[in-house]
Formats: C-alpha cells, sequence, structure tokens
C-alpha cells in the first residue's frame, strides 16, 4: 500500500492527489485522502478503483485544508472492499485522529483478541484500527507517549502516518522492513511511502524515517524520537525486488541501482547458451538490463505491456491473476521468433505468470526459454504485508530446481542467490529476505506457525 501525508501546504488534497499518482504502482484497489480545513473539521473521500477514477477537481476542492493525508489501497483476498481503505478516522475526547497504514503485524490477532476483550467493536480489518485503539486507551496528556506505547506493542513490518488537527506522526517498524521517507516542499513537509513521489510534486527528499523512530510534524518544524532501542536495517528485498518504482531511493540505495546490480551477479551465477535477453516487464527490465551489460547477450523488448492492466501479482484473487497475464503481454514475433531467449524477471511466486509468459513466447516462435530470476527461490510465506499466499502455493517451496522448471515448462531455470541479493544493496542496508530463506526478522506467533 502507498501511503502520503503533507503539513503546511496551501490545496493539502491536491498536493496529495498527485504524491498518491506516484504511489499507484503500491495498490489499484481503492484510495482515501483526508484532511483537516482551518476550523479543525475533518473532511474526506474514498472510493474503490484507479485514484483519477475516484477523485476529480470538485472533490479535491471540497477537501480544503493545509494538512492532510492519503493512501492507494492494495488488497488482499481478506482485506479488500471500501471498509478497509485507508485513511481511518477516529473521534476521540482526547482529540481526533486520522491513521493510515502499510505492511503488516504478526501479533495482530492477539492484539485484535486484546481490545474485543476489553469490549471494543472493531469495524475494519486493517491494522491502522488497532493502532487507533491502543492509542485511546492510553490517557497521557502528552499523545506522543501514547504513540510510543502503542507502537512498542506492535511486531511486524509497518509504517503508519498519524494525523492530529494540527500535526501529522511518521513511524516505521523497529526493524526497517517497510519503506517510509521525509520531503521538503516550500514552507511545509511531506511524507511518503517512497521518494519517487515526490518528482512530481517539486519536493525535496530530505530523509528516511529510521527504524524505531517516531517523527514529529507540525507548525514547530520537525522532531524526532526513538520509540525503541533494538534498532535494525532488515528493508524488505521484495521493495527492491518489485514493489518500489526504480526511480525511488529505499535506505540510501536506488531501487533500479539495485535492480541492475542483481542483473549483473544473477548473469555471473547462472550464464546461459542463448541469443538474446528479454525482461518481464516493468519491474524486471532493469534487472534484464544488467544481466545483458554482464554477459554480453543484447537486450530486446521481445514482450510489450498493455498499460491499461493492474499488476497481476497484487490481485487479490488467482482467477484474476490468471486473467491478467494474458491481457497484459503479449511477445515482439519478429524480435523473438526463432531466437534463444534469456527471460529475466524478477520473482516467482506461484508460477502462474512465467508458465503464461514461457507459453506466449513459445507461440511467437522462441526456440529456447531460459528463464532467470534475480530474486532467489521463494519457499516461505511473507508475514509482513507481501500477499505471497500459503507455502503450499509457493511454486518452490518443497520442489528442486529441476522440478520447478519442468512445472513452468522452461528449457532452464535460474535464480539469483541470497548472498547476492544482499550484495546488489551496495551496502546501503540488509534486507529481510524471509520468503526465500525462512529466516524472519521477527519472532512469529501461534497463527503463523
Amino acid at each position: 500500500m502507498g501511503i502520503f501525508a503533507v503539513f503546511g501546504a496551501p490545496k493539502a488534497s491536491s498536493v496529495i492527489y498527485y504524491g498518491l499518482h506516484g504511489l499507484q504502482h503500491r495498490g489499484q484497489e481503492g484510495a482515501g485522502i483526508a484532511v483537516f480545513d482551518e476550523n479543525g473539521k475533518y473532511l474526506h473521500h474514498k472510493g474503490l478503483g484507479l485514484i483519477s477514477e475516484i477523485f476529480n477537481e470538485l472533490r479535491l476542492d471540497a477537501l480544503e485544508g493545509h494538512i492532510g493525508m492519503g493512501t492507494t489501497q492494495y488488497a488482499n483476498a481478506d482485506r479488500g472492499g471500501l471498509d478497509n481503505v485507508q485513511p481511518l478516522y477516529f473521534h476521540h475526547k482526547g482529540g481526533d485522529l486520522c491513521i493510515a497504514g502499510d505492511g503488516n503485524l504478526v501479533n495482530g490477532p492477539e492484539i485484535r483478541e486484546f481490545l474485543e476483550n476489553r469490549g471494543i467493536i472493531l469495524h475494519s480489518s486493517t491494522d491502522s484500527e488497532l493502532l487507533a485503539n491502543l492509542i485511546k486507551k492510553e490517557h497521557s496528556e502528552d499523545r506522543i507517549f501514547n504513540i510510543i506505547r502503542a507502537l512498542n506493542m506492535m511486531e511486524g513490518g509497518f509504517a503508519f502516518i498519524i494525523m492530529t488537527r494540527n500535526r501529522i506522526y511518521a513511524c516505521r517498524d523497529k526493524y526497517g522492513i517497510k519503506p517510509l521517507c521525509i520531503g521538503k516542499l516550500s514552507d511545509g513537509y511531506v511524507v511518503s511511502s517512497e521518494s519517487c513521489a515526490f518528482e512530481l510534486i517539486g519536493a525535496t527528499f530530505v530523509r528516511d524515517v529510521q527504524p524505531g523512530e517516531v517523527v514529529t510534524i507540525d507548525e514547530k518544524g520537525m522532531r524526532c524520537r526513538d520509540y525503541s532501542q533494538f534498532k535494525r536495517r532488515m528493508m524488505c528485498g521484495m521493495e527492491y525486488i518489485y514493489i518500489a518504482r526504480p526511480d525511488s531511493d529505499i535506505d540510501g540505495c536506488n531501487v533500479h541501482a539495485y535492480r541492475m546490480e542483481s542483473g549483473r551477479i544473477l548473469a555471473r551465477e547462472c550464464p546461459a547458451d542463448a541469443d538474446i535477453v528479454v525482461g518481464v516487464p516493468d519491474s524486471s527490465l532493469s534487472a534484464a538490463m544488467g544481466y545483458s551489460q554482464q554477459s554480453g547477450l543484447p537486450y530486446e523488448m521481445g514482450l510489450i505491456k498493455n498499460r491499461y492492466v493492474a499488476r497481476t501479482f497484487i490481485q487479490p484473487l488467482q482467477e484474476m491473476r490468471e486473467r491478467g497475464v494474458v491481457m497484459k503481454l503479449s511477445a515482439v514475433r519478429s524480435i523473438v521468433n526463432g531466437k534463444r531467449i534469456v527471460l529475466v524477471d524478477d520473482s516467482i511466486v506461484r508460477g502462474t505468470t512465467i508458465l503464461k509468459i514461457i507459453k506466449i513466447l513459445r507461440n511467437a516462435g522462441a526456440a529456447a526459454v531460459h528463464v532467470r530470476i534475480a530474486s532467489p527461490m521463494m519457499t516461505h510465506p511473507c508475514y509482513y504485508g507481501v500477499d505471497t499466499s500459503t507455502k503450499e502455493e509457493l511454486l518452490c517451496n518443497g520442489r528442486t530446481l529441476e522440478e520447478a522448471c519442468k512445472e513452468i515448462g522452461a528449457d532452464s531455470l535460474g535464480y539469483i542467490s541470497p548472498e547476492g541479493s544482499r550484495a546488489s544493496t551496495f551496502g546501503c542496508s540488509d534486507l529481510c529476505l524471509a520468503c526465500f530463506t525462512g529466516e524472519y526478522a521477527t519472532d512469529l506467533y501461534k497463527n503463523q506457525q
């Protein structure tokens, strides 16, 4: 999910609208924008669909205020529907607040049970609602201490933005699994899941929110406070591999540069006897360029993407993903016909997409398809917000490399090593590669065992 906030900008809703366009790749199921006007009145609008389908000039004009936040919604099968579209608003005698979050709590079910046992009725399946109720149950005069206590009850990978009538809090998990960064916009500030959103609105990058940190933004400026002394830098590997936009910088590493380097390392680790290199649009193109550069094989645009089809990996249901692949991609017959192809993709989760792509290339006359994956073999589910589903659905769980190759119908199959993935950050950050190695950054709970 993409989250974005602005403080101190006239017509905040318009700034948020354009910022969310820069984060549309993080979710296409729904979007929402919320603001507080100069009188402290809460105004909001949300809906299902793309940002351009939900908002127009009249709706944005009705959201008048200098402080606000918004989201692009990524739904899985369990968290879809309008009720789960954020930001969420909470009225409280200690002050109203609005919350949106990206990621997932591994102890979410335990927190939900804890709250329900105390008579709290929950209306959504979001972690943002859990955080709001943990904050509201505290009674400190200074809300920052309530927020800190609430965050310390949460375990997992997350980035939250909390907004009151005159203040924004940007919070990141202590493991640094989910990204969140801050930019400067004229006399105000913006907060975003990714730095790519700053270019669109003319903001300048200031810094990343640090793991285990809460950054407070208000009329006094920006103040920082650690809520945890336990800090790690375990950025989600899938952010670099697939989720983030290539023009984003995350924890000091550019996403395009990471993918190019992973392609170079992949070519050294898994060479192939072929004629051309073809990348799967769009998130695999940088890795394919790196593979081509290292191997000396020419890079060709053998697959064309229909720009008006959503990302298939983040479709909530399997049948939607399968339909989306055929609608999304087509082969360039004059380029692939008779060629031995190195097909570079960013990852294989269930095998649905790559199986169909290989068939598309063979139907266009490809002589051979050697699949090379710019991430390690995915063998475990993610519990931090990437919808990789159950262990049984993963192509590489319980299969050898040869068995996985046969399953997808490739002539050969190769993956980058976990060490290669880590080396691709140029030492800027360590990575959480739990879905590839089974080594989770956090403790897991009974529902994940």
